[in-house]
């Protein structure tokens, strides 16, 4: 090294940086202009003014405006949360198989089926003549011989809720109504068991059956949701003897089966003779609107253990078919 040359000067040691604490997630120790109103000193008329752009529609946070989400425009949004919600609560439960159960409204369990007949001859009894009480009490004792369909609801419930036989593992789920709806949540909630209702929003009042596990009970606005949710995960329909809406659920998921538009799953009617009278599917055959493929979609049961069985047979044929590699692809979604 010539005399010239010299190292370089060593770098002087760093000097430690003041780091200012972490600002406060919410709170400022100086306010910001715009988190008081303006003063009425400076405009006594200010207030005033303020609180009508509060209290503007315009104003509303969209999420929480409801007139603004329950517009026509709108109905985008709601379809989307209508579905999402349940979707997203069902797989935070882990729920992934059900049993679908629907049935009228209107049987009654027995002790409160024979109350009401009790009641209707002893009030035609005062009044012999009245045309519309012997009406009434007929119907009702309709429904007191069909309340033994209660029970076989209840007792379905509860079998699949306690998973004997058949090979069930799936969780009840109704519409969330009473009736046969109700009885089928009861039995689940027998036997300690959970179950789904998928109640509806209707023009007039109406309750979910207190059988239901409340974290697994939703309300719908649309039908076509509520719909989609019943067959999402189902193993199985269960229809009991029913009026329009029993129908409605039946004859959709046949129209879905028929079409492979849903993977085939047991569609089972409780209660034969009931279901030859509402539903001649022997004239559709011959008709020839249906083909006889058709109408081997579904079968009649009669007791609890007859469609516990029957469902859990068809699984280990379905099981068989799938090891051939013959099973139908689900095209559900």
């Amino acid at each position: 090294m010539t005399r010239k040359q010299r190292p370089p000067a060593a770098d002087p040691a760093p000097r430690q940086a003041r780091i200012p604490p972490p600002a406060h997630p919410h709170r400022r120790q100086v306010p910001l202009p715009w988190h008081q109103p303006k003063p009425a000193a400076d405009d006594p008329d200010a207030p005033r003014r303020l609180q009508a752009i509060l209290e503007s529609p315009g104003y509303r946070q969209g999420d929480q405006d409801v007139d603004f989400l329950n517009r026509d425009e709108t109905r985008g949004l709601r379809l989307q949360v209508d579905y999402l919600k349940p979707e997203l609560l069902l797989e935070e439960h882990g729920i992934h198989d059900t049993i679908v159960v629907v049935g009228s409204t209107r049987i009654l369990e027995p002790g409160a089926a024979r109350r009401e007949v009790a009641t209707l001859r002893e009030a035609l009894t005062g009044s012999p003549g009245d045309r519309d009480l012997a009406r009434r009490l007929a119907v009702a004792e309709r429904v007191l011989a069909n309340s033994s369909y209660y029970e076989v609801a209840r007792e379905f419930g509860r079998q699949v809720g306690t998973g004997s036989g058949g090979g069930l593992r799936a969780i009840i789920m109704t519409g969330g109504g009473p009736g046969i709806m109700e009885a089928a949540n009861r039995g689940a909630f027998d036997a300690g068991a959970k179950s789904i209702g998928l109640n509806i929003t209707l023009p007039h009042p109406q309750f979910p059956n207190p059988y239901i596990s409340p974290e697994l009970c939703f309300r719908f606005h649309y039908f076509a949701l509520r719909k989609l949710h019943f067959l999402l995960r189902a193993r199985a329909l269960v229809a009991f003897p029913g009026g329009y809406g029993t129908l409605d659920e039946v004859f959709e998921a046949l129209a879905l089966v028929q079409t492979r538009k849903v993977r085939p799953f047991p569609i089972v009617l409780v209660g034969e003779q009931f279901w030859r009278r509402a539903f001649d599917v022997d004239f559709l055959l011959d008709e020839g609107v249906i083909e006889r493929e058709d109408r081997d979609l579904f079968w009649f049961a009669e007791t609890a253990r007859d469609i516990v069985d029957g469902i859990g047979h068809w699984h280990a044929l379905t099981g068989a078919i799938a090891e051939e590699g013959t099973a139908p692809v689900n095209a559900a979604t």
